[in-house]
């Protein structure tokens, strides 16, 4: 369960940090957070506003998907992986993971562009509602290194070591807030959660299918805690806070139902993550429907 759209990334947002420790994360960290009061203003617009998926009786039309280009921006300190230079290698088997994670969405996901930027401001200091990342995601040169339109995900990897974004795995944007702020479309990644990467627990590739999550329009499953409308997904049970690891039988709320903890849109470790529930589906199409052009 989670919350959606802001036409400035997070403002007035709460983050949730996950800090490194000798290269260990002690949790999964998304700087994706907005009020309560947030999330009901916008939910009321997505309410007002909402395209259906299509209905198709045809079994070819209904197993039809739509294809996602993807844009990698790498921001490095320097030249080597362990600065932040991301290999192809990885960048294509992330692609992998997203289409894996992701199938029976209607979605599929394929790399469109890859650029390369060594800056060091960027790569340590970027985090949500910075001017940083602000300057980052516009400026290269005279080029902006975002690409594409509403339908067209741009994703920024960083080492998020001070400021705002210490210690998170990664942050994004929501679909209703792309009209508002088109530049600052997109998912902030750490660069080493990629599939191979450095960090434990987190390096199979689940960092930016929970992130991509986001940029679909899901909240995270414990949005609004054990009361509420949650995550606005009805087959997701209510979570009061977000899963750590993988627990067993981990039950927060008095609700039918035990925490989501394998759900992608919670915090659990790369492993423990394997699904979308069907609600959380219909939910997405209906989102990139009305806020992406993306028919579904």
């Amino acid at each position: 369960m989670f919350r959606s759209l802001i036409a400035a990334v997070f403002l007035g947002a709460s983050l949730a940090v996950a800090s490194p420790l000798n290269g260990t994360y002690l949790g999964r960290g998304c700087g994706s957070h907005l009020s309560a009061e947030k999330v009901a203003e916008f939910e009321a617009h997505f309410a007002a506003h909402k395209v259906e998926q299509k209905v198709s009786t045809d079994a070819v039309s209904a197993a039809a998907t739509v294809n996602i280009p993807v844009y990698f921006h790498v921001i490095s300190k320097d030249s080597t992986t362990a600065g932040g230079n991301v290999p192809a290698s990885q960048l294509s088997s992330q692609i992998d993971v997203l289409n894996s994670d992701y199938s029976g969405s209607g979605l599929t996901f394929s790399l469109a562009g890859t650029t390369r930027t060594v800056n060091s401001e960027w790569f340590n200091t970027v985090g949500p509602d910075t001017t940083a990342q602000t300057t980052m995601k516009n400026q290269a040169s005279v080029l902006s290194l975002r690409t594409g339109g509403a339908s067209t995900l741009n994703v920024y990897t960083v080492g998020f070591v001070s400021g705002s974004g210490a210690g998170l795995l990664g942050y994004s944007t929501f679909p209703s807030s792309y009209s508002g702020s088109p530049k600052d479309d997109g998912v902030v990644m750490l660069f080493s959660s990629v599939p191979g990467g450095s960090t434990a627990n987190y390096n199979l590739g689940r960092t930016l299918t929970h992130e991509a999550g986001h940029w679909v329009g899901l909240y995270h499953t414990f949005q609004g805690g054990c009361s509420g409308s949650g995550d606005y997904v009805s087959d997701t049970p209510a979570e009061s806070s977000s899963a750590s690891g993988c627990p067993t039988g981990r039950d927060t709320c008095s609700s039918a139902g035990v925490d989501p903890i394998h759900n992608y849109m919670d915090y659990s470790y790369d492993s423990c993550m394997n699904q979308f529930t069907a609600g959380q589906i219909t939910r997405l199409k209906s989102q990139m429907n009305t806020y992406r052009g993306v028919s579904l």
